[in-house]
């Protein structure tokens, strides 16, 4: 620092030292904060508007795939086939010689996929958001909780649309709105 000795001003001179060392200072403050917002969003409560199964994790997880049980070729009507039996359990299995060892273990059963939506009745409806189905009909679920006609129809990119309505006048529209909005929501009209 230099004073000047006419105007009593003083005048601040940096090196490449004291420039690189400012720098760093900087560096590390945005690097604390950054941790300090990871810890905070980490130790905070989850979303409500989430649905449980996009909050854990598991809608992104495949599914296990099985295989019909395989069919009698044809022509062969009155040929009689002994019936398989799957093992007792694991040891039994890997261990000792089942009586029928050529036969494979009993496929799964495989869930029933949902219904696929439907078209809504006519007339107007706001639509809440569109997800994949089983996380659209916990929407629903919970806006029919709320009191909302909710309601789910196909959309786009095998998603499913959430609506709530039908609604014949724009009065009661605009008062959904804001429910909607005070719920949580950004309905966008259909």
């Amino acid at each position: 620092m230099r004073r000047d000795g006419e105007t009593g001003e003083f005048e601040l001179v940096l090196g490449n030292a004291q420039l690189l060392s400012g720098l760093f200072i900087v560096v590390l403050l945005f690097a604390v904060f950054f941790a300090l917002g990871y810890v905070v969003g980490q130790n905070s409560p989850r979303s409500a508007k989430l649905p449980e199964t996009a909050a854990t994790g598991q809608a992104d997880r495949p599914q296990p795939v099985t295989s019909p049980p395989p069919q009698a070729p044809p022509g062969s009507a009155g040929v009689e086939t002994p019936p398989v039996q799957p093992p007792a359990d694991a040891n039994s299995a890997a261990g000792q010689e089942q009586p029928n060892a050529a036969a494979a273990p009993a496929p799964e059963a495989t869930p029933a996929p949902a219904a696929a939506p439907e078209e809504p009745a006519p007339g107007s409806y706001w639509q809440v958001m569109a997800l994949k189905q089983a996380d659209a009909e916990v929407v629903v679920r919970s806006l029919k909780d709320k009191g909302f006609p909710a309601t789910v129809a196909p959309g786009r990119n095998n998603l499913t649309r959430v609506l709530v309505g039908p609604y014949k006048d724009m009065t009661t529209m605009s008062k959904v709105k804001t429910e909607l909005e005070n719920a949580g929501f950004h309905p966008i009209k259909k």
